[in-house]
């Protein structure tokens, strides 16, 4: 793999390589770039699969201990790349009406479980999203542990306008992002443009930074501050937010007491403990 923007992060001597990503790993912050600035990053079909590959190795890669998301050239992403779409009928032609009607379905799991690579990922991923970001990119940030935009970014549920149902993640995460049935409504039945000042009030993403430069600077300056915190804490911080989200409050209780009667006591916890006023403990990945 080799870094999206010369100079910006040390290259990964890694030999997987991908066709529409770049990713490059520096102070345990892995850097995943969207690389098709021709094409306003359409996520293509190759797309959809490298992102699912580049999420895994970040998962398993211990240096790694939290990913941003940015995309190259003038916009995050334009979506699905229509060609793709075009491309579906062939792929699952058959004879057979309820054998294609199966691979149909077996097709958009898999482009589900693409996206549900970042959340399936131990390590906390900020999406940094600059221009548009549309279609299966709202599918895509949505699983995400948090979002931030420059000002220039604008939003928008893209599927109605092609005739269809949004089916890899929007509908169902997107609610439980912004917490507002009636809005969530509004924009996919619409599909209408949400800018950046509006995508703040929503709670879309966190922050709003003025250029894309500032935002990749203040981004990096969040991921710095996950970094340094013990990793095994951070992991299982977002295995209990996720299994919190999707379970009653007892449940999650439950799982948390269970999940610290195994992780509690840790050298990171000794270490954390230990650390001397103003002294920033070290932790091992």
């Amino acid at each position: 793999m080799t870094a999206g923007r010369p100079g910006a992060h040390t290259p990964l001597l890694d030999p997987m390589q991908l066709e529409t990503l770049t990713i490059s790993l520096q102070d345990h912050i892995a850097t995943v770039r969207l690389n098709r600035p021709d094409k306003a990053n359409a996520m293509n079909a190759t797309m959809w699969q490298d992102i699912r590959l580049a999420f895994d190795w970040i998962d398993g890669q211990a240096e790694a201990r939290v990913a941003v998301l940015e995309g190259e050239g003038r916009h995050f992403t334009a979506g699905i790349d229509l060609s793709m779409m075009m491309g579906i009928a062939p792929q699952i032609q058959d004879a057979c009406d309820g054998r294609m009607r199966e691979r149909l379905r077996r097709l958009i799991l898999d482009m589900q479980d693409t996206l549900t690579s970042l959340e399936r990922c131990r390590k906390p991923v900020l999406a940094a999203i600059h221009g548009a970001c549309v279609g299966g990119g709202i599918d895509l940030i949505c699983a995400a542990d948090m979002r931030h935009c420059s000002a220039d970014a604008y939003f928008a549920i893209k599927e109605i306008d092609i005739g269809m149902v949004a089916d890899v993640g929007t509908l169902q995460r997107l609610p439980k992002l912004i917490g507002s049935q009636g809005l969530v409504r509004e924009l996919a039945y619409t599909g209408r443009r949400v800018d950046a000042a509006e995508a703040r009030e929503l709670g879309l993403v966190n922050r709003v930074f003025d250029s894309r430069e500032a935002l990749q600077a203040g981004v990096r300056d969040i991921a710095a501050s996950i970094a340094a915190k013990s990793p095994l804490s951070i992991r299982g911080t977002k295995e209990q937010l996720n299994y919190a989200r999707d379970h009653s409050v007892a449940d999650g209780l439950n799982y948390i007491a269970t999940w610290n009667a195994a992780m509690l006591m840790s050298e990171d916890l000794t270490k954390a403990m230990m650390a001397g006023k103003g002294a920033a403990p070290q932790f091992r990945d």
